[in-house]
């Protein structure tokens, strides 16, 4: 990094620029690549162009230079230094101050050098912008903890990391798309709040001065969706940011990408047909409907199959369950596979659990789990058939959830009952349990349609046609402090 700030200063001494506003760019490497790629070996073109990018590969050799320059889509072009077209001075400055990692920028005819290669071969070059430090070593420098704490070194020299930005951008884009063919709004809703609501999760907490008020950072975008619901917006969605203040491991992070949906007149089912569809165009728009993974070929042209918990766990301990199954049962079930529990989980938790730790990682093929019962989600509608289920379903894909919906619960007497319940459990200690949002019960006071909604986490989507753990998927993820 000396040796660099040494030239960086004999630049600016010499009358040059290390950083300047700009410089006189014609055409970026890809419009060469697809201008000029027809060129045969030791050909010209005549032409001569203005080009940047960052110098990746350097050799230089006497009489003659070479570099690869590269642009931020990964593109690569050789440029050439010539004594006899750029002169003596210009060449000895090139071998003087330029280093891998730079920034630089070339004019010269476009050319193919006598080995084939695509070349620009200079008559001028000036630095655009001079790094300090230099590129790690692919193989060396770059282990996945610099790789995903330093994202941008990351991105200059993998592929595949900027690849990962693009097929994010296309999901989310396939997402939306869907969504507005059938008719749905985007809106915004707010980040800080006064109660948290919508999940069980801890939240964030702030403080907003100009209240002296205590504020949370939200953990969920539903309660204020369907509030636009109840005012007549009757397809809705936001792609946004949430925060939880708990684990971070392979599948979580403390904030992540989420779309929540809700659509009036509509119910788990027509929200499974609503998902299906999303995930498929998504498939399409980065690769293939077939995935493969460690646990085998997902197939997401096959069958997408509805799996009761009850049935489902009964099935896999080889013992019935049902909602009259007691505490006790579930307890010794659950040390009978070795499930960790909290003495002071209820049936229902119990049940949830379990199915989560013994059922769901064998659900490799597209799976609808629903049936649920009603404290794993105190914002659904009971079941229409058995009041001690509630209309709800989450999708696992390759052993994990990748979205939930519901037939929405809109009656506001069960919703104030379910919430009063919750907060009693969030006084009682509970971290993760809803706070009682008056206003929200309110809205549903003045008549909520019938209707269903989605929520689908992005990042995990993402993990899905990718195959990378939540990191990975995440640009610029949440680490802990370097030490130093």
């Amino acid at each position: 990094m000396r040796i660099r700030a040494e030239k960086r200063a004999r630049l600016i001494a010499g009358g040059s620029e290390a950083y300047p506003v700009g410089v006189e760019r014609t055409h970026s490497l890809k419009e060469i690549r697809e201008k000029f790629g027809h060129l045969q070996a030791d050909e010209t073109s005549g032409e001569v162009v203005g080009v940047t990018g960052r110098v990746v590969f350097i050799r230089n050799t006497g009489k003659l230079c070479f570099a690869t320059l590269q642009e931020g889509n990964g593109t690569r072009v050789q440029a050439m230094l010539s004594l006899a077209v750029v002169g003596e001075e210009a060449l000895a400055d090139w071998k003087a101050l330029v280093d891998l990692g730079d920034h630089v920028f070339i004019r010269g005819e476009v050319i193919s050098s006598r080995r084939g290669e695509l070349s620009v071969m200079a008559q001028s070059w000036s630095m655009a912008s001079k790094a300090l430090r230099p590129l790690p070593v692919l193989h060396a420098g770059l282990n996945e903890e610099t790789r995903v704490r330093q994202r941008y070194v990351d991105l200059m020299v993998r592929e595949e990391a900027r690849d990962m930005v693009y097929k994010r951008a296309a999901i989310i884009r396939g997402v939306r798309d869907t969504l507005h063919s059938h008719g749905y709004v985007e809106v915004e809703t707010p980040m800080l709040q006064l109660i948290h609501g919508g999940a069980a999760a801890r939240p964030f907490e702030t403080h907003l001065n100009a209240f002296d008020q205590k504020m949370t950072l939200r953990i969920a975008t539903e309660l204020y969706l369907k509030r636009a619901v109840v005012g007549g917006i009757e397809r809705v969605f936001e792609l946004g940011r949430i925060f939880r203040n708990e684990g971070v491991d392979s599948t979580h992070s403390p904030e992540f990408t989420t779309l929540e949906c809700y659509e009036a007149y509509a119910d788990q089912y027509v929200m499974a047909d609503r998902i299906k569809e999303i995930i498929l165009h998504c498939a399409d728009l980065v690769g293939s409907r077939q995935i493969e993974t460690e646990a085998g070929t997902i197939d997401l042209d096959g069958e997408w199959k509805w799996l009761s918990v009850y049935p489902g766990l009964s099935e896999a301990v080889g013992e019935e369950i049902t909602p009259d199954t007691s505490v006790e049962t579930l307890r010794g079930i659950a040390e009978k596979h070795a499930v960790k529990v909290d003495p002071k989980w209820d049936a229902e938790k119990l049940v949830v659990e379990l199915f989560g730790e013994i059922v769901e990682p064998t659900l490799i093929q597209p799976t609808f789990v629903y049936d649920y019962p009603p404290s794993a989600q105190p914002l659904a509608r009971p079941n229409r058939n058995d009041p001690r289920l509630i209309e709800a379903w989450d999708l696992i894909i390759g052993g994990m959830e990748r979205g939930t919906a519901f037939s929405e619960l809109i009656d506001p007497v069960i919703q104030r009952e379910r919430l009063t319940a919750q907060s009693l459990k969030a006084a009682g200690g509970d971290d993760e349990a809803m706070a009682l949002d008056e206003d929200f019960l309110r809205a549903l006071e003045y008549g909520a349609p019938p209707m269903g909604g989605i929520g689908l986490g992005i990042d995990r989507l993402v993990m899905l046609f990718t195959n990378t753990g939540i990191r990975e998927t995440i640009l610029f993820p949440l680490l802990k402090p370097e030490m130093g």
